[in-house]
């Protein structure tokens, strides 16, 4: 009897430790990491989730950039995007932002880009974005540029993880593989740059001799007036053509404000200049009319041969992006048949 008894008890304690076998390795898979989706920000390296499921590890993307290296799993749903060139750059990739900036030039968005952002939350200016707007549009990636909203970063982050791009100084090609990278559309956005670099190798064959001509870069604002150099959109959309330049602008560097005793270094063989006109009045078109009436250009002989032409700004200077790249350099072929 005591014997059957014995055998009960050891027979029910082994199956005590086979039942708490089972249950231990189901809880730790359970609440393994890569079954944990929370689309939150990692605080040492910003970590989102953008696709639902499990995620493997090798899914998981390093993205360095300006303000370090964030981890991104999956395809970003709901992106905000802090810069026009970086509101050109999603579009291009077939992503519409839930957020953008809004554009320099338009209400709220460029003419050229406008019909493609219907029903896209304006989140404020580059420079002054709305930090409580764009919480509530609850993205899972924000996008912006260390130039712009450097001092906000850590505030953006804690919204989502934040990707930044260095500059805006005309260094769109580069942004635009981090956009693509961080936004899980790499081999398309390479198939875009590729696209663009045959565009202007067909371009240069094209235009051959005429890349001899010296193109000569101005902009009228209501307060001043610049000449623009080789580090601006404009200038190097130029400068990948091979186009010349005149020596006064041909010079790395941004742009100068000037006044009229500069008009000299205005000259060239063709002159491009864009007005910048935010309030819709028609201030710069008088700041641009009275310094075409000074002797001092009329003395141009960029002007005696009437080759000076007014383009968009939006197009050639301030969205900055692969769009406007694009229309560019199809516009400069009209001048040049």
């Amino acid at each position: 009897m005591k014997k059957g008894w014995l055998g009960l008890i050891v027979l029910m304690v082994a199956f005590a430790v086979v039942a708490a076998g089972c249950g231990s390795k189901t809880n730790n898979t359970e609440n393994s990491p890569s079954n944990t989706n929370t689309g939150k920000a990692n605080s040492d390296t910003g970590t989102a989730n953008g696709d639902t499921g499990n995620a493997k590890a090798d899914d998981v993307r390093e993205i360095k950039h300006a303000m370090g290296t964030t981890k991104l799993t999956g395809t970003p749903k709901r992106v905000v995007i802090l810069t026009n060139e970086g509101t050109e750059a999603l579009l291009a990739l077939g992503v519409k932002p839930v957020g953008a900036a809004e554009s320099f030039e338009g209400d709220p968005w460029y003419p050229h880009i406008k019909d493609q952002m219907e029903g896209v939350q304006d989140v404020g200016g580059e420079s002054q974005p709305n930090i409580e707007l764009i919480a509530s549009l609850k993205p899972d990636l924000i996008i912006g540029n260390k130039m712009r909203q450097e001092k906000v970063y850590d505030q953006l982050n804690a919204i989502a993880p934040t990707v930044m791009a260095e500059t805006l100084r005309g260094e769109w090609q580069a942004n635009f593989k981090l956009y693509a990278e961080a936004l899980n559309k790499k081999a398309e956005g390479d198939q875009l740059l590729a696209d663009f670099d045959k565009k202007i190798a067909d371009a240069k064959a094209t235009l051959g001799d005429k890349l001899q001509q010296k193109v000569s870069i101005v902009r009228f604002m209501p307060d001043k007036t610049r000449i623009y150099y080789n580090e601006t959109f404009s200038g190097m959309v130029l400068d990948k053509l091979g186009f010349a330049r005149p020596a006064a602008q041909s010079k790395d560097g941004f742009a100068d404000d000037v006044n009229k005793d500069r008009i000299p270094d205005m000259d060239g063989d063709i002159l491009f200049y864009f007005m910048y006109n935010p309030d819709g009045s028609d201030a710069t078109q008088k700041v641009a009319d009275e310094w075409m009436n000074d002797p001092l250009w009329k003395n141009l002989s960029v002007a005696k041969k009437n080759n000076v032409h007014m383009v968009d700004d939006a197009i050639w200077n301030t969205s900055g992006g692969i769009i406007s790249a694009n229309k560019m350099v199809d516009e400069l072929l009209t001048y040049f048949k």
